[in-house]
């Protein structure tokens, strides 16, 4: 029964997450990028549509490469992380408004602002971070091995993070002064 309730919260927090990035997405009136007919975009979101849909199978699925045989505290941590995770993406992307633009297809447009409210007060990457807190969390509640898969993806995070940063500072006015007084990805860490 216990299992049966981690999975639906897991899996409803997911769709939430989801069902809230294409709401707002779509309130904005960005476009999804499908009609760019770029091969590297294409390619990049059928990647994404494939992970997703095997988290989200993975989910329903008995413990995929079990990380214990007693896995209540990895699970606890797990649950933890992937609600502060949670919580911290779709915060993060309110907050954001219509300053926010596709990963695949990162710009900055007319209309963008630097946004140095909330969750942006401290970090310049809060969606990158929530987003991956999440996923390592996901795969402790499942107590799989497949964490170090999202653990690895940290690296991946941090470069996507630093090319967006550079294109930032050259093209958002007031994100010089901004990148200055705030961190990357953990409040006053890093």
């Amino acid at each position: 029964m216990r299992m049966l309730i981690l999975q639906i919260y897991v899996f409803s927090g997911l769709v939430a997450h989801k069902a809230i990035w294409e709401m707002l997405r779509l309130r904005s009136g960005i476009s999804s990028g499908a009609s760019t007919g770029s091969a590297r975009l294409t390619l990049v979101k059928l990647i994404k549509i494939g992970i997703f849909l095997g988290i989200i199978v993975q989910i329903w699925l008995p413990d995929i490469l079990p990380i214990s045989a007693d896995p209540l505290v990895i699970r606890l941590i797990g649950i933890a992380l992937f609600s502060l995770g949670l919580i911290t993406a779709i915060a993060a992307r309110i907050q954001l408004g219509n300053n926010w633009s596709n990963i695949e297809s990162a710009q900055v447009l007319a209309d963008h602002t630097v946004v140095d409210k909330g969750i942006y007060g401290y970090v310049r990457h809060p969606i990158y971070t929530g987003d991956l807190l999440l996923l390592i969390g996901l795969e402790l509640a499942l107590n799989s091995w497949l964490v170090v898969g999202a653990i690895a993806l940290c690296p991946v995070v941090m470069w996507k993070a630093m090319k967006e940063e550079k294109m930032l500072l050259r093209k958002l006015t007031g994100y010089v002064e901004y990148h200055q007084r705030t961190k990357r990805f953990i409040p006053f860490l890093i």
